[in-house]
């Protein structure tokens, strides 16, 4: 039998082969990788069709209000911000905006509210609806989520943080100033008497802790500032008291008969000279739920 050497392959031929397998399996792990991607999000559900892609911007705000109405906030926040990401420039842009943070609100996500106003007023410094922007901003920060537990608990929210109660009678006070005729003015000028009554019933809570504690000088400090900030306060009653009761305890008689007589004038029927100070001062009615309507 005659044996016939085979010429091994050239270098190129060589290296022709090899481009064309790698080819063939880098084409074949696409196709499989697009397989597999394609079953899983159709075998578990894990994506979902987006029904509004296409959608014009009357559609989708249309969409969000409905979601609005139906107090359905997360598919309201989702709507909107396709709204603002695929429309974001116009009027529906605008609203969508101001929608988006009320939606963060009533989702009790006051922090994302607060940013969405704190960038709305930015974008649009003079845009008509910025009182309703302060107002909104004033209702986010007006009843924090604490203030529900402090009801069942029985805890006065004056003695409570009282960050909160100042930065939504900052946000009023500026409506008011800024815009005095706006339709929310009346509101807003309910909510700020109930959180003058709040902040200043905290000052007095700070004045009864250091009296209690002894250091009667810082309760007096604290109980003149509520009388000379806060008059007209339900407050200005217990704070004259912590002050005539705190010379009382520094044997300052003429100071604390001073303190009695201003007490006696500005509240004749005061009971705190035979009661003593309540327990709880928490006396004004519940604004938890206030602006919480649609």
């Amino acid at each position: 039998m005659l044996l016939t050497a085979v010429a091994p392959p050239s270098f190129a031929n060589t290296m022709r082969a090899v481009a064309l397998r790698w080819r063939i399996t880098t084409l074949a792990a696409i196709v499989v990788a697009l397989l597999l991607s394609g079953c899983g999000a159709m075998g578990d559900g894990s994506e979902e069709f987006d029904q509004t892609a296409g959608w014009s911007v009357e559609q989708l705000y249309r969409e969000a209000k409905n979601d609005m109405a139906s107090n359905n906030w997360p598919a309201a926040i989702t709507n909107l911000e396709r709204i603002q990401a695929r429309y974001p420039f116009g009027v529906y842009a605008q609203q969508a905006m101001l929608d988006l943070a009320y939606s963060q609100w009533r989702y009790e996500e006051p922090e994302k509210a607060l940013a969405t106003i704190q960038r709305f007023q930015q974008q649009y410094p003079n845009h008509p609806a910025n009182d309703y922007a302060l107002y909104l901003k004033g209702l986010v920060t007006f009843a924090p989520e604490q203030a529900f537990i402090s009801g069942i608990v029985g805890q006065d929210m004056a003695e409570r943080d009282p960050s909160g109660a100042r930065a939504s009678f900052e946000a009023f006070r500026e409506l008011l100033v800024r815009y005095p005729e706006s339709r929310y003015a009346r509101d807003a000028r309910l909510r700020m008497n109930w959180l003058l009554n709040t902040i200043a019933m905290g000052e007095v809570y700070t004045a009864r802790y250091y009296f209690d504690r002894g250091a009667y000088v810082a309760a007096i400090n604290r109980a003149e500032t509520v009388v000379a900030d806060f008059q007209g306060t339900e407050a200005v009653e217990q704070a004259l008291y912590i002050m005539m009761v705190a010379y009382d305890e520094l044997n300052m008689p003429e100071l604390r008969d001073d303190a009695r007589r201003v007490l006696v004038s500005n509240f004749p029927n005061t009971t705190l000279l035979e009661e003593g100070l309540p327990r709880s001062s928490f006396t004004w009615w519940n604004p938890i739920t206030w602006g919480r309507s649609n």
